[in-house]
């Protein structure tokens, strides 16, 4: 029995410590409250105190009414009229941000807590600093749908948690300037996520190739050597900005397109009618230049060879002779081989699909689409077709199967500047960013320049984790998104230390300053700051070295790499030459016998994050150091490669 009541007369004691008043209410104003604190002498030093029970910015307080516990946040801490001598009182005075409330049980202690005030303090009522239960059950009450991503700052052993369902259901930033740990912050909390959600749907975008690292195992990581997607899954104006560049000036040239694409669908539809492997459901649908379906450039060349040879004006083959050079270019642009460089065209949507949002997910429940290596020029034109691919997705699944969608590097892609920019892919994130929640359709922004962003996208989203900033502006837009209650945390921006930021939104209980946790080095994004010091303090490189960094830079760019071009055959399992039909996919009889898909599309490589930096370094230095036996063959091979692919 004494054992027993140890414990219990231990909580006691540390429940009369927590119930020590430090002030009164003195002035209630909607959802803000003033607080007259107690003490207020000159001299005292206030550093004596407990450091749980000194008022600080921030603070989370108590006010105890009949039913409940009122929470708010010291959003302010001043002394009006300070006195003028040692030992005179003086008024101290704390505004305080109404942000929730604990409701009691029978017993008096709080069981329950619920967002906003619905029974107001009173004047005269005594305020006190929130108990460690208190804080338990304010951020801690969901546990089953929420993740662990650090500890507030108020008491380091209450973990600062979030709520996945709220998160991801209304979106979420993360904003921060540069080197404050933004990488490492959506690392750590799409890792949180993935932890407990192993079936999940995440696509994430990386302009820096850095992400590969930070998910290991789990992700899918699709670069410029094994991604493929199609030059028909885009629609009429991303195409056009691949082909043509700036609409305006080739009005003609985008009239011819307009026109021949949908009769280009249209006799590829009509060859695979018949055929189980051809176009899905083709014999009675009416295309247009936006349907998603295959056809053949070679179909679409010799549509425009027909209308030339009709043509008797020499002046109106221009706009033709101008839409075909720039097909057979781009065709035999390895930089574009992503998108033109298949060898055989089929209706491969599903296997594109499946790759991109992980279905089924194979134990990996995220995909990282590095950008880098990509022609700059068209960037803007991939991100718009992942996104408008994803918000369709969701919308056609039905909401089955939700998707989120992380954005690095936002304010590349929706700038606020309506002149910059790709407007395709604007409207593509803004529509998940507004009907996206309805269908499942899950948006993160990642930026560090706020203030360059469109306030549109960024008002959509309910949660933001904001890391240290120190640009005016920036601050003034992430300032104009959280409601005044929390507002006082926000004038800490400037001064937060490294993984930590001020949480608000709906992903949060409350407005909460956080410090994030630790990711283990294995862990981490490849974004570290370059070490100068450590790097200069001994030569490095050969002329062996600066031979495979000239290599890696014309191999970028050139339209005659005989690695990029047999790299298309691989891609598409044509290493051996094409079957008897090139409008067929290649077949794997092993594949179906037991109604599963492969695990491996057959248009991905699969080399995982190794594909895109060491092993073409390995594959360069091997080509350098032994010579091929079949090198006199590689000039057929390029010449036979490229005559397939003029014959689609």
């Amino acid at each position: 029995m004494e054992h027993e009541t140890k414990p219990f007369l231990g909580a006691l004691e540390t429940q009369k410590i927590n119930d020590v008043p430090i002030g009164r209410i003195v002035s209630v104003t909607g959802a803000k409250a003033i607080v007259m604190l107690e003490g207020g002498h000159v001299g005292e030093d206030n550093r004596l105190r407990e450091p749980k029970q000194r008022p600080e910015m921030g603070t989370l307080f108590a006010i105890d009414t009949t039913n409940t516990a009122v929470l708010a946040i010291v959003s302010a801490l001043s002394v009006p009229v300070p006195a003028q001598r040692e030992g005179e009182r003086e008024l101290w005075i704390a505004e305080l941000g109404l942000v929730g409330e604990l409701w009691k049980g029978a017993d008096g202690r709080a069981i329950s807590f619920n967002r906003g005030v619905s029974v107001y303090p009173a004047l005269g009522d005594r305020v006190r600093i929130a108990s460690r239960q208190e804080l338990e059950l304010a951020f801690c009450a969901d546990r089953k749908n929420s993740v662990r991503v650090g500890c507030i700052r108020q008491d380091p052993s209450i973990a600062a948690m979030i709520n996945v369902d709220d998160l991801l259901g209304k979106h979420f930033a993360i904003l921060g300037t540069t080197g404050t740990g933004k990488s490492c912050t959506t690392a750590l909390i799409l890792r949180a996520i993935l932890q407990k959600n192993p079936a999940a749907h995440m696509v994430l975008l990386d302009p820096h190739n850095e992400y590969a690292t930070a998910f290991g195992e789990w992700g899918e990581v699709i670069s410029q050597r094994n991604m493929q997607l199609p030059y028909w899954l885009l629609n009429f104006e991303e195409l056009i900005e691949v082909l043509m560049g700036n609409a305006q000036d080739r009005k003609a040239e985008v009239e011819i397109l307009q026109e021949l694409i949908p009769m280009a669908k249209s006799r590829y539809g009509t060859g695979r009618g018949n055929s189980q492997q051809g176009l899905r459901r083709s014999s009675d649908m009416k295309y247009t230049v936006d349907t998603p379906v295959p056809y053949r450039i070679s179909d679409l060349m010799a549509t425009i060879d027909e209308r030339m040879g009709k043509l008797e004006n020499k002046r109106d083959l221009s706009p033709y002779r101008n839409v075909k050079s720039r097909l057979e270019a781009i065709s035999l642009d390895p930089r574009y081989a992503f998108m033109f460089g298949s060898l055989t065209v089929y209706d491969g949507m599903a296997q594109i699909l499946g790759r991109i949002f992980r279905v089924p997910v194979n134990s990996k429940p995220i995909t990282i689409l590095e950008l880098t290596g990509l022609p700059t020029e068209i960037v803007n034109v991939v991100v718009s077709v992942l996104c408008r691919m994803t918000f369709d997705f969701a919308l056609w699944s039905e909401g089955q199967v939700p998707v989120t969608l992380v954005c690095e590097e936002a304010h590349r892609y929706v700038p606020a500047n309506p002149n910059l920019g790709f407007e395709p892919c604007k409207r593509a994130i803004a529509k998940i960013a507004k009907e996206g929640r309805k269908y499942g359709a899950s948006l993160c922004i990642v930026t560090q320049r706020p203030a360059e962003i469109d306030p549109t996208i960024l008002s959509q989203c309910n949660t933001v984790f904001a890391l240290r900033m120190s640009n005016d502006r920036d601050q003034d837009i992430v300032k104009s998104a959280i409601a005044d209650t929390g507002s006082g945390l926000l004038e800490f921006l400037s001064a937060l230390g490294q993984r930590e930021a001020i949480a608000f939104g709906d992903g949060v209980s409350l407005p909460v300053r956080i410090k994030f946790d630790e990711l283990p080095k294995h862990c981490m994004p490849r974004s570290s700051t370059a070490r100068f010091t450590e790097k200069w303090q001994k030569s490095i490189g050969d002329e062996g070295y600066l031979e495979g960094i000239v290599d890696r830079w014309r191999s970028s760019s050139s339209t005659a790499n005989v690695e990029s071009m047999a790299m298309f055959a691989e891609t598409m399992n044509f290493s051996q030459g094409p079957g008897p039909d090139m409008g067929q996919p290649p077949r794997d009889t092993s594949q179906r016998s037991n109604g599963t898909y492969p695990a491996q599309p057959p248009f991905g490589i699969g080399d995982g994050a190794r594909t895109n930096g060491s092993r073409r370094r390995e594959d360069a230095a091997a080509s350098r150091a032994v010579p091929s036996p079949q090198q006199p063959a590689n000039g057929d091979a390029l010449r036979s490669i490229r005559e397939r692919l003029q014959q689609r």
